[in-house]
């Protein structure tokens, strides 16, 4: 008998199970159509637990050591000296402004391959992870020597430093440190890096160098008040040249030169680097070269650099280098060491609320971020913002994160400009900047970031021509109504500030209630520039500006003028009205 044959299995869902789905949807409709609070109420705390995550991710708290507690003065000042008339607070500005702040590094943390390529300081990974078995261990680049004890009053590596809340990593440290040619290299608070040329502290037990790398989990980056520090066995070689001190210029002796530079070295074979190391290593930012003594200190108001002689003063030959000029005994050569002055580095936020808030208004591009740091550095406090950049307060700008009205920050940065926003503050630094400078400045940010460059793309494409036209009128708008609405309103130009930053800045202290500290002035004369100027390396080969634009913007140009001196205020600059065929940069 013939079997029959086989129903093939179908590719479809049969009725019965259509009809088993149908149900189950129904169902589905009807329970969220009886209790729609039920899904929405589960909609919003799913939507409220990955903002926390990614909130969590992207800003991290304090640093903390398990079963250990901050000490006051880690952030807060306490009993620590004053200086002039602003108390110091416990370190340094965080981040990479943190709680000091030095030169911004040229080199980045490579990656992985890349280390492995160029034969890098990445050899050290975070001394073995987690563990200790593997401090001892010699490497080729960079040692481990031990957990140091550190702190405000006696920096253990008294160096540049640098601070990266979210990327730190021990090569990353490394590398920096060893670029800038010191010798050793320590990380401490799982974010901050520190170099310097010798040890100055007692050890710590290793136990309490325990906090992870903020850029790498797997690796320690000593712990609170603790350096987890790395001697770089091939910055040996180049430590000793001066070829990244600065040339200050020349300047007429002192009259008490035995206070005014304190530390002097008799070299009768004098030349340039000779005196720049000697300075490094007993730790003075200021080397000055007389003839065959080298003498070293701070700027003062006994040695201020602010009235440079003509150079040909100061052209005697070094005994030791034919090719260089050291200077004379009444005439000194002076140049800027690697070495950070600290006594403008320690900021904290205001130990009373504030009774007035004062507003640091400016166009977006005008430089309030760089004039945020002078008056940081200026007062020993932080100042505040109307809104929240995390980029900033990841590279030191602690104010960032609190409330524009908490009171806690000596200014606010803004850049509003409507009558309700302006008359919310008691009194306002203005900002004002070369419109062609600042557009250019905002429109680099708008695509580059704080320190970065927009493409060339976006300079020849549409995004540059729609930038001018909606933010070109801003500009003036934005000064006429700061001047219009403002209460109690200081004008600064950019460019005053930058040619003549002791005074300008004075002035603005002034406004915010603090007594002007001249040798604390002085002191941010030599650290202004921060982690906050565009290399000025990249400079458009071109004008971006049309005829049109240039047309429209001197319109407004000669509008805000009007507007100061109307005020009986100096009105704006000669160069905010730039000759034909200037080629812009910011």
């Amino acid at each position: 008998m013939q079997n029959p044959p086989q129903r093939r299995a179908s590719p479809w869902p049969s009725r019965r199970d259509e009809d088993a789905m149908a149900k189950l949807w129904v169902k589905f409709q009807r329970s969220f159509r009886r209790r729609p609070v039920r899904f929405f109420t589960l909609l919003a705390l799913y939507l409220a637990a990955g903002s926390l995550v990614f909130l969590h991710s992207g800003f991290t708290g304090e640093p903390r050591v398990a079963g250990s507690q901050r000490s006051p003065g880690a952030g807060e000042g306490l009993g620590l000296p004053y200086l002039g008339g602003t108390r110091l607070s416990r370190g340094f500005p965080e981040v990479a402004v943190g709680r000091r702040r030095g030169h911004w590094f040229k080199g980045v943390a490579k990656e992985p391959a890349e280390r492995s390529r160029a034969g890098d300081y990445g050899a050290v990974r975070g001394r073995a992870p987690k563990g200790r078995g593997g401090r001892e261990k010699e490497e080729d680049r960079a040692r481990y020597i031990g957990c140091y004890v550190d702190n405000t009053r006696s920096r253990t590596l008294r160096g540049v430093s640098f601070f990266d809340y979210k990327k730190m990593t021990v090569f990353r440290c490394q590398d920096n440190c060893a670029e800038r040619g010191y010798l050793y290299a320590g990380l401490e608070f799982g974010a901050e890096c520190y170099c310097g040329h010798k040890v100055q502290a007692p050890n710590a037990s290793e136990s309490e160098c325990n906090m992870e790398c903020k850029g790498e989990r797997s690796s320690t980056c000593g712990g609170a008040n603790r350096l987890s520090i790395y001697r770089l066995e091939l910055a040996q070689e180049s430590a000793r040249r001066y070829g990244s001190a600065i040339f200050r210029g020349c300047f007429r002796q002192p009259d008490n030169v035995s206070i005014a530079l304190p530390a002097s070295q008799p070299m009768p074979n004098m030349s340039v680097d000779k005196c720049v190391d000697f300075c490094t290593e007993k730790e003075f930012p200021l080397s000055a070269l007389a003839g065959t003594v080298c003498r070293c200190g701070f700027p003062t108001t006994l040695f201020p650099l602010h009235e440079r002689e003509d150079e040909q003063l100061c052209a005697q030959r070094c005994a030791g280098e034919e090719f260089e000029s050291c200077g004379t005994t009444e005439f000194l050569l002076v140049y800027q060491t690697q070495v950070q002055d600290n006594r403008c580095m320690d900021r904290r936020f205001l130990p009373t609320r504030s009774k007035q808030l004062v507003a640091l208004a400016s166009f977006p591009g005008a430089g309030n971020t760089w004039a945020r740091h002078l008056i940081e550095l200026a007062t020993g406090f932080y100042t505040g913002s109307y809104y929240f950049d995390g980029s900033l307060y990841n590279k030191g700008f602690k104010g960032e994160r609190d409330h524009w009205r908490s009171g806690r920050t000596i200014c606010i940065k803004t850049h509003e400009s409507g009558q309700k926003e302006i008359e919310a503050f008691d009194a306002a630094i203005l900002l004002i900047r070369n419109p062609y400078k600042a557009l250019m400045a905002e429109f680099n940010r708008k695509y580059g970031g704080h320190i970065g460059f927009a493409a060339h793309a976006h300079w020849r494409g549409k995004e540059w021509p729609e930038f001018v036209a909606n933010y070109a009128p801003w500009w003036a708008t934005h000064t006429l109504d700061w001047l219009r609405f403002g209460r109690k309103v200081l004008v600064v130009h950019f460019e005053d500030l930058k040619q003549d930053l002791f005074t300008q800045l004075k002035r603005m202290v002034g406004l915010l209630g603090i007594t002007a500290c001249e040798d604390r002035l002085l002191c941010v004369e030599g650290q202004k520039d921060g982690n906050f100027k565009r290399s000025g390396l990249r400079k458009l080969e071109y004008d971006p500006y049309t005829p049109e634009m240039r047309k429209m913007i001197s319109g407004y140009i000669r509008t805000v003028d009007a507007a100061l001196k109307l005020r009986n205020l100096s009105g704006v600059p000669d160069d905010y009205y730039p000759r034909a065929g200037h080629r812009g940069d910011a």
